[in-house]
């Protein structure tokens, strides 16, 4: 094979993989236990409060970027964040607030949008 064939190869790879990893950013394992999680979340019943407005899709292809769409599987090992959802505010790294609407999802308080990354 020759080195272009090589090329085109390796960067084709390349581009898969960083769809692949940019790709459902948002897909959600919820832990049983603080320890396990990479993310601690209070769920807060005001919009207003919130450094994140989350809403909850059925489908792991919306759940892309860093954009308050989330997923939630039932495995572990398919999730890109691990979170665990305490009672209290001042435990948490993130509050969010749950929306009925998709269009309403994404960050209020921009400088906490590192920890979903």
């Amino acid at each position: 094979m020759s080195l272009q064939r090589y090329s085109y190869r390796f960067l084709f790879i390349v581009i898969i993989s960083v769809f692949n990893y940019t790709s459902y950013g948002q897909v959600i394992y919820s832990t049983k236990y603080a320890s396990d999680a990479n993310v601690k979340v209070y769920v807060t019943t005001y919009k207003s409060d919130a450094d994140l407005v989350v809403y909850k899709t059925q489908y792991k292809s919306d759940a892309d970027g860093n954009n308050g769409i989330w997923y939630f599987t039932e495995y572990q090992s398919d999730a890109k964040k691990k979170i665990y959802f305490t009672d209290y505010k001042s435990d948490a790294d993130l509050v969010i607030y749950f929306t009925e609407y998709k269009s309403d999802a994404g960050w209020q308080n921009k400088s906490k949008q590192q920890k979903m990354y």
